[in-house]
């Protein structure tokens, strides 16, 4: 079902929705496009499913596109992806030369003819290379630039330099060596996706047993793709620790994205990890991409567990804020902007492992301290992190840039 602007006025107010629309009525028939790596899996395109749509709604010409690329352009973005936070990396000539043939190939058969360009992430990056430039270009990346390789950040600065903006997630992902203008616009959910609306007792009863999951104990769960800055392995060991002092079922659901060919890797260190709780279904691990399924799970969970090592934002904290649970997690990346420890959730460093099965465990021995931490959590989620916030910032950047003369 496609959702107009104002079907969010009960969930967000009135003010809100008409500061949408009075925004919008400056920049009728004025175009975008935004272009991404994949249309599914991830919170990129999640959000970009709800935004686009519901730019339409209020007058603008909103499109996307995605970059299409081999398998070996993939591996390679996936390791430019790790590298930007971070990791070590051996920036080779053929790496640099298929990243740019293949954005290069992509201009040759995708016409752009909008009022704005906005490019998600390093994948399609060196695209502004490629055309003749006539609109503003924008580069949002939602990944954790603390701490770039030096290598990739210094080979990347060249086509970011060509952009008239860089959107980022937090403060701390701004970098002093960029002469371009930075901006921060936090991520967002969309309340009324099947990811996140209010759901039925019998669809959530009718999902739970459709994956066979049984409901007798509580439930722990981290909602994350399979990948090693999600930390997949440690959520394991402090399932281990929590056991010992209360039996409970670990789930551990993440989609594959198709510009991620990691995934299938770490996912079977995962199951080889967890075989020993496979039988009596005391760790579950799912793939399937399924959005209400996702939804069942983080209203059914006792728990939300998000123990990332980096986090860009974690708009699966978001998800599970919004649906008032109580959220412990790592004290990385963007989870600070949502968390403030022992008010909308809990915040451990990512190698403590004792702090976090301790935190689990007096959780789940006192469900009245995790309701009244979840609903704290939810009413910071409806001022600052729903997608009518990200609508607002995306047309006032319109407005600055098109009608500045």
């Amino acid at each position: 079902m496609r959702h107009s602007v104002v079907d969010y006025m009960n969930i967000v107010g009135e003010e809100v929705i008409v500061s949408i629309y009075k925004l919008a009525g400056k920049l009728y028939n004025r175009s975008m496009v935004h272009i991404n790596s994949t249309y599914y899996g991830g919170g990129v395109a999640e959000m970009l499913s709800s935004l686009i749509p519901l730019l339409n709604d209020v007058g603008i010409s909103a499109g996307w596109r995605i970059l299409k690329g081999s398998p070996d352009f993939f591996e390679i973005t996936k390791k430019f992806h790790n590298a930007l936070q971070g990791d070590s990396l051996n920036l080779t000539d053929n790496k640099k030369r298929l990243y740019l043939q293949t954005n290069e190939d992509f201009s040759t058969y995708t016409h752009i003819d909008h009022d704005m360009v906005i490019i998600h992430d390093p994948q399609p990056l060196p695209l502004i290379k490629f055309y003749h430039k006539k609109e503003p270009w924008i580069w949002r990346c939602h990944v954790d630039l603390s701490n770039p390789n030096p290598d990739l950040w210094n080979f990347l600065k060249r086509f970011i330099i060509r952009y008239e903006k860089v959107i980022v997630s937090s403060e701390q992902y701004k970098k002093p060596d960029l002469p371009v203008e930075q901006r921060i616009f936090f991520p967002v959910i969309d309340p009324l996706s099947p990811k996140n609306r209010e759901l039925p007792q019998s669809v959530i009863d009718s999902h739970l047993r459709k994956f066979k999951i049984p409901t007798d104990k509580p439930i722990l769960l981290q909602i994350s793709r399979f990948d090693k800055w999600k930390d997949p392995l440690g959520v394991l060991e402090v399932f281990q620790k929590v056991k010992q002092e209360v039996d409970c079922r670990l789930i551990l659901c993440g989609s594959m994205a198709t510009d991620d060919p990691e995934g299938w890797q770490i996912y079977q260190k995962v199951l080889n990890r967890a075989k020993p709780y496979l039988d009596n279904r005391d760790v579950i691990l799912i793939t399937a991409e399924n959005h209400v399924l996702v939804n069942v799970l983080q209203r059914s969970a006792a728990v939300v567990i998000q123990k990332s090592v980096k986090e860009g934002f974690g708009l699966t904290v978001t998800e599970a804020l919004w649906k008032e649970k109580p959220v412990v997690a790592s004290n990385v990346g963007g989870i600070p902007l949502q968390i403030t420890d022992g008010q909308t959730g809990f915040l451990f460093d990512p190698m403590d492992y004792d702090g976090f099965a301790r935190k689990i465990v007096e959780i789940l021995n006192n469900p009245d301290m995790g309701r009244e931490v979840g609903s704290r959590g939810k009413e910071l989620v409806r001022e600052k992190f729903l997608i009518t916030r990200l609508i607002i910032d995306y047309l006032h950047l319109m407005d600055e840039l098109l009608n500045r003369c």
